[in-house]
Formats: C-alpha cells, structure tokens, sequence
C-alpha cells in the first residue's frame, strides 16, 4: 500500500532503511460510539488486537483516558492554575465546571480474551492488570466497555466551541499507551501532545441524522451517509434518527473527529496526491476567506511532497473546531473565524504536522521539538512559497533571532526537558517551536542546505511510521553529509550553553596578515570568515571543526569557499595567515550570512585601523 512505499516514492536505496529500525508494537483497533447530543454523553466498544512485538513479558497494559482532564482537581486542572503564564484557553475554567459541563471517560469492563481484567484508574490513565501475560512476539485481544461525557470546550477537544462548533471529539476513547525501548509512556494529561501506537482503525460513530461529520480515515459507507462524500444511493435503517458513520483509517496512531449539523464541506484533489476535504460553519463571513484556502491548500501538499517527503495517505481535512489550530492524523481541527493570512498560516502549520506528528509521530512529550520545531521549519519554507513577495531576507531569520533574545532569558531550559515540566509555557514554546526550527536552520550553516534537505528527505523516508527519536535525526545528517554530528546534536539539545567566537586581532606578519580568532562560549561550532580588502573584494573562508572529521562541501550563497585546516575543539584560539599586506585590509567578519546563534555580534567584525571590533557595518 501507499503508506509503506516512501522510500520507493523517493526514489532511495533499500539500504538506507537499515536506520531508524527496530521492533514497535502493534495494535488492530475497532471501535463503536453511540453519542447522545442531548445529554453530551456517550457509550462504546472497543475490540483490540495488541501484538507485543517486544522482546518483554507484559502483564500488564496501560491505557489514556484524557477526558477525566476536565473535572476539577484533575493534573491539568492545577497545572493550569498553579504554572507562572498560564494559558489563557484553559485557566481556571476546568475548576469552575459544573457536573453537566465536565469530562468523563470510563472503562466499565475489559476482558481479556473472555476473561475479565482488573482495573485500576489512576486519574487520565488506566492500569490494566491482564488475566494472561503477553509473551515475546505473541498476541491478544481485548473487548473494551466505555462511557463518558463530551466536556464543554476549553483544551482541544469538547463540545460547543467559542465559534459554536457542536464537537470536537479528540482524545475521547480509551487509548492504549505506548511501549519502546523506555518501557511504558503512561503520562498523565496534562496540557501537552501525544505518542500512540501505530495500528489500523475502524471506527463506527452513530448521532443524530442532523449532523455531518468529519474523522480521521475514509469513509468507508459514503453511499448511505451523503453530505458531500458521495451521491446517496442507500438508505440506513434506523428507526432512532440517528446515523452510523463507518470510517476506516490504516496506519495511523490516534482518531479524531468532529461533528456540527452546520458543516458545510468542499474538496479539492491535489494532483497524484490526496484529496483535501474542508468542513467549516455555514456562517456569514467566513466563505470570503474558506473559498480561497483549498487553492492554497493544494500547492502547500504538493510543495510538502517536493521537498520533504510524499504524504502517503489518500485524504486529509482541514476541519472547523477545537480551540486554536491541532493536528491529528489525516485531519485538523483550527478556528474559523481568521483573516487570510492566518487561516491560511495555521491550516499550513497543521498540514505540515502531519509529516512530521503523522508519519514520522515521534515521542512528542519527550521530543516536542521533533514535531513542532520541524514543523516550524518545513511550515516556513512553504508559506515563503504561497506568499514569495511577503517574506523579508532569509526565510529562518526571524527564528534566529528569536533566539538570540529569548536565550539570554534567565527562564531558559534545554531542549531535553520533557514537555509537560518546563517551569513556564514561555520557556515549552521558545524550545519546541523556536528551538527546533533553529536547530535545523543552523545545521543548514554547518553541512549545508542542499544537504540539510536530502537529510531531511532521508529521515523521512528511513524512519516513516517508526516513531524516531534525537539519534535518528542525526544520523540521517551524518549519511547525507559524511561528516560528524554528535557534538552538534548533544550540545544544542542537551545544554543551555552560549555560542560566541570573536575576531581577536588582525596584525601585520612580514607581506602577510595574521588573524587570531577565539572562542569565548562553551558552544562549539564551525566558523565561516569573510575578509574585504581595501579593492572591495571579498574573500571567504570556511574552519571546520575537529570533531566534524571533514568539512562542508557546499559553497553557500553562491561564493568560492576557501576551506581552512580544522580548529581543534579544544584550542581557545585559532590563527590564520593571510596573503595579503595589513595595508590592504580593510575588514574581517565571522558568520557573514548570519546563519549562527552567536550570542555577542560585537565582536564579530574587525575594522582595519579601528582600535575596538564592531558591529557589521
């Protein structure tokens, strides 16, 4: 099928998929809801296959039951009125829910092939205590008996939305935890994102006849249902006025769904790509700006498949509802109500997610970074695509400078913290956004970003549906670029140190010029130089680090590259001579392009004849 082809798509070799291997559980998925939109309450089954692929006896399972978020006492509920910035969605507004507005899911039985299980709920998450331990390479099935009330809107997922959306129906059944090679991730919710086992779902979803609805997957009964999937040809028999919607959705990690009897919806087809499904509010003012985003849509994919990896699955939606802008897989759910550019800015945001939160579905409470910080990066190059004459200088400037600011804050935490324990939603932010777009951006400067970008297009297509971590990024970079990245990669996620080289002199020598550079950070990187002479030509050169064991085979921005020997990492300083007279030397400056997060610029040019190194002119 598609979605196991990536590399064949990309045209890279079956060697290249000896990275990013290894065994990951498995899960078959079947699920009924029946949702009462009177009372906001719900009643489910749930049939689930679990194969442990692990070399690990399990006895027992764990399991996320996110709507118990939304009562208060709950995690979520103190983390939000306790934390120094809270977000401003959610507040103090799960402590103020009445019975009728809050949260529930509830596992009333699980049994084991037959056999019940002892359950033991500890909050958002379930213990399962199997009747019969799941050995190495073995299987079982679980029935799943479940019930539970849609809160009212506040994180995400609920019912009646600021913009009036009925549902949003995200993190609503009881999902099984994942399991690797750090054992069980059984994290609470708490206000951060999600890591699922990959699994084929089929979902039944039954409401009232009066709503469309929008979910995860495809369609699997268009011709009973209509409502702009297909032409009805054949009617349900139900005599509660209610309809059951059959979807289909293989290799994804979660479900999600939205419902509202005021949808409308609107296809485009990307050519030899998906089909893009749009589902907004029949309200007045927002056709101007949702007629225009399916044309913006489809070059956004097709830029995406050019440049990043070809997204494997037939469909994707961009869906009215939840509280901001949210990824899930093959679908989004943002807010409507949007001028252009933004709509079309956080729909781009979304879409993107859906290589790197989608396909590739990294441990995103311990790696936000990896899917939201390359979703900023990605999601930048294409809105520069979609808007060429809006974009000012480099398309990641503005990221880097961002960080240059927000790094000299006192509240600045490592890359390493798991999402959730950040001290402040500042700090989670400016790293997994900000950071991680950096990250990449600067790694460009490092090997290259013609390089940078088959890297990218490597990781993607190696490490597809295997939920990657850190290592895997870097190796990819490494096999594309034959040189050396651990210190990179350890350095800039695993500590807060400052970048800073400076030019330290420049001195006459006999004919000749002698340049001292210094390194007065912690940070290591690769420097590049560029040296003006009194004619107006300008020379650049390009230091390699040690640790690399090679150097940089670009010629970036288009110039002759003058390649120097390596500056050993753990020299202070690093000297260079020059072929030219002091006398014809007019200026030196380190990062020319300004690629690199160098904590002090003013000391990264020297002026030939001033006393003090400036800024660049």
């Amino acid at each position: 099928m598609r979605f196991l082809c990536i590399a064949a798509s990309l045209g890279l070799a079956g060697n290249l998929l000896a990275q990013c291997t290894g065994w990951q559980q498995e899960i078959d998925c079947k699920i009924a809801v029946d949702l009462d939109v009177h009372s906001h309450q719900f009643t489910g089954t749930e049939e689930l296959v679990y194969r442990n692929n692990s070399p690990d006896t399990l006895r027992e399972l764990f399991f996320h039951l996110y709507f118990n978020a939304f009562k208060p006492g709950s995690e979520m509920d103190v983390r939000s009125r306790t934390i120094i910035d809270p977000d401003s969605r959610v507040g103090a507004r799960i402590a103020a829910l009445s019975p009728a507005e809050q949260g529930d899911l509830t596992c009333s039985a699980i049994r084991q092939e037959g056999r019940p299980a002892r359950l033991e709920q500890l909050g958002t998450v379930l213990r399962l205590v199997l009747p019969k331990a799941v050995l190495p390479g073995k299987h079982t099935k679980l029935h799943i008996d479940f019930h539970g009330q849609v809160p009212v809107q506040i994180r995400r997922s609920g019912r009646n939305s600021a913009e009036g959306v009925a549902y949003s129906m995200t993190q609503w059944f009881p999902k099984v935890a994942a399991y690797d090679l750090r054992g069980w991730h059984a994290d609470p919710y708490v206000g951060r994102e999600f890591y699922g086992e990959w699994g084929n779902y089929d979902v039944r979803i039954t409401l009232d006849s009066s709503f469309s609805v929008a979910a995860t997957g495809v369609l699997v009964n268009a011709r009973e249902i209509g409502k702009g999937y297909a032409l009805r040809t054949k009617t349900q028999k139900r005599k509660d006025g209610k309809l059951t919607w059959h979807f289909s959705a293989p290799k994804v990690h979660d479900f999600a769904w939205a419902a509202d009897p005021d949808y409308i919806q609107t296809t485009a087809q990307v050519p030899g790509g998906p089909l893009l499904r749009f589902f907004r509010k029949n309200q007045p003012g927002l056709a101007a700006t949702w007629d225009q985003l399916p044309g913006y849509m489809v070059r956004a994919v097709q830029f995406m498949d050019r440049n990043f990896g070809k997204y494997p699955w037939p469909v994707f939606s961009f869906v009215q509802g939840g509280d901001g802008g949210m990824e899930y897989p093959m679908l989004t759910l943002i807010t409507g109500e949007r001028r252009l550019g933004s709509l079309v800015g956080t729909s781009v945001h979304e879409l993107v997610h859906n290589w790197y939160y989608g396909v590739l579905a990294s441990d995103e409470l311990s790696y936000p970074w990896m899917d939201e910080g390359f979703a900023e990066y990605a999601g930048a190059e294409v809105m520069r695509d979609l808007f060429p004459s809006s974009g000012k200088g480099r398309v990641h400037a503005e990221a880097l400078e961002a960080y240059l600011r927000w790094a000299q804050d006192p509240g600045f935490e490592p890359m390493t913290l798991a999402a959730d324990h950040f001290s402040t939603n500042r700090a989670y932010s400016n790293v997994a956004y900000g950071m991680g777009e950096v990250l990449l951006d600067q790694l460009g400067a490092v090997i290259g970003d013609s390089t940078l970008h088959r890297g990218l297009r490597r990781y993607f297509a190696c490490c597809g549906f295997k939920h990657p971590g850190p290592v895997d990024v870097q190796r990819a970079m490494e096999k594309e670029s034959g040189l050396q990245l651990g210190w990179y990669f350890n350095e800039w996620i695993n500590t807060t140190r400052s970048l800073d080289y400076a030019v330290k002199s420049v001195v006459p020598k006999g004919d000749s010029t002698l340049v001292t550079l210094e390194n007065k950070g912690l940070m290591l990187m690769p420097v590049d130089v560029a040296v003006e002479d009194t004619t107006g030509k300008t020379s650049y050169f390009n230091i390699p680090l040690s640790l690399m064991l090679g150097a940089r085979k670009e010629q970036p921005e288009g110039k002759t590259w003058n390649v120097l020997r390596p500056w050993q990492w753990t020299d202070p300083e690093y000297s260079f001579t020059l072929p030219l007279p002091m006398a014809r030397m007019k200026q030196v400056d380190l990062d020319p392009f300004f690629r690199m997060g160098d904590a002090d610029r003013t000391n990264d040019s020297f002026v030939v004849g001033d006393v003090q190194p400036f800024l660049e002119r």
